[in-house]
């Protein structure tokens, strides 16, 4: 389901790289506030569903990078892996675990369990729509 007119294609590159920053910012700011990897999937594949209705499935399919199933693959790995710190700690299985990691210049990068899940669910719903997306397409053609 190729589109040919000028306007969508001419959209299409200039809005995705926009949804895909928005959707990153949605996903960073989720466990503090609204957003979250569920949400910042959605705008993360309508960001590449705008790209394959403007130029077909085997362009998005080249653009993603990588096959959409081993992205929802990832994702899943990721969400169980961020239960791995509270399993170890002989803690519930989602309890919250943070880590403080020195940079350059005395400043610190915090990451957290929370974070690894919610990159977890963001990749589990991109790849996961980015599948039905993409196989739709490709037997309609």
């Amino acid at each position: 389901m190729k589109s040919n007119t000028l306007i969508l294609h001419t959209a299409a590159l200039f809005i995705m790289p926009l949804q895909l920053m928005f959707s990153v910012f949605l996903l960073l700011r989720g466990h503090d506030e609204p957003g979250g990897g569920f949400i910042g999937g959605l705008v993360a594949a309508s960001a590449f569903v705008l790209y394959a209705f403007a130029f077909g499935s085997e362009p998005t399919r080249r653009i993603l990078r990588v096959a959409p199933r081993d992205l929802l693959a990832a994702g899943l790995l990721f969400a169980i892996a961020s239960t791995i710190p509270a399993f170890l700690a002989g803690q519930p299985m989602l309890t919250a675990h943070w880590w403080e990691l020195p940079l350059p210049g005395g400043s610190y990068l915090k990451l957290s369990t929370p974070l690894i899940f919610d990159i977890g669910v963001y990749a589990a719903v991109l790849g996961t729509i980015m599948t039905f997306v993409i196989n739709l397409m490709e037997s309609e053609e």
